[in-house]
């Protein structure tokens, strides 16, 4: 099974970050991921920008940003439950791990 291990950048005390984190949170009860979810173990790792220098000069302004760093493809914040999900559509068809 393909891994998907996407990052959720953010920092410490981001109230958008936490709201990203709930948009995540039911976009993964979404039909589209569970079918998703299939074909791929689908990981999120809570990142925070101040851990990487690069991170925090591209994305410092528009956190809370998800990162597959494995196609570099990134959802930068606003986003609701059917941009995550179209998001992580986009990102397993690029890794060639999607039939949904």
């Amino acid at each position: 099974m393909i891994v998907l291990a996407i990052l959720l950048l953010s920092t410490q005390a981001c109230h958008l970050c936490e709201l990203a984190q709930g948009v995540l949170q039911q976009a993964f009860s979404q039909p589209d991921v569970l079918a998703l979810s299939q074909q791929a173990e689908l990981q999120i790792y809570l990142q925070d920008i101040i851990d990487q220098p690069i991170w925090l000069e591209q994305y410092g302004e528009k956190i809370p940003v998800l990162l597959d760093e494995s196609s570099n493809l990134t959802l930068e914040w606003p986003f609701d439950v059917s941009a995550a999900v179209a998001w992580l559509e986009k990102v397993a068809v690029n890794t060639g791990s999607s039939t949904v």
